[in-house]
């Protein structure tokens, strides 16, 4: 089963795809040996850390541009768990968006390319300052969302 959480529509750029292949930690699992259900949200982060630096959206870059991109929505739904030392896969996609927000959803698969968990984040671009939403992306941004659309990034 494999939840689309934010569904493409006609004219749209497709979805940005970044992976992350990670092995289960002996600190990540509770005492049957699966891992607690807490720390698939770091796992999501992994990957959304590398679709940002793959892409050029990384939190440096929102640091660099006095831009904050605060988690506005997480959402995890289990299928099935990961166990101590086995392997497992962290899909991370962005979706195209013209608003002030970034749209993330992950899927996790386990060594055998079971899905495991499947989730998705919202961040809301804001003025790390002042703490309002922005109305629109800010110019680093709609760049990066100008070179999408235009079909610029792979």
């Amino acid at each position: 089963m494999r939840k689309e959480y934010f569904p493409v529509s006609e004219g749209v750029p497709a979805p940005l795809t970044a992976k992350v292949t990670r092995k289960v930690r002996f600190q990540e699992v509770d005492m049957l040996g699966i891992v607690w259900h807490g720390h698939y949200a770091s796992y999501f982060e992994d990957a959304r850390i590398a679709l940002g630096a793959r892409y050029g959206v990384s939190y440096q870059d929102f640091y660099r541009e006095r831009v904050a991109a605060p988690i506005r929505k997480l959402h995890a739904d289990y299928y099935q768990p990961l166990f101590f030392g086995r392997e497992y896969t962290i899909q991370a996609r962005i979706h195209y968006s013209e608003a002030a927000k970034i749209n993330h959803d992950f899927f996790i698969y386990d060594d055998q390319g079971a899905l495991c968990t499947s989730g998705y984040s919202v961040q809301m671009l804001v003025c790390p300052v002042s703490q309002e939403l922005l109305l629109a992306p800010p110019p680093f941004f709609q760049t990066f969302l100008d070179n999408w659309r235009e079909g610029k990034l792979a």
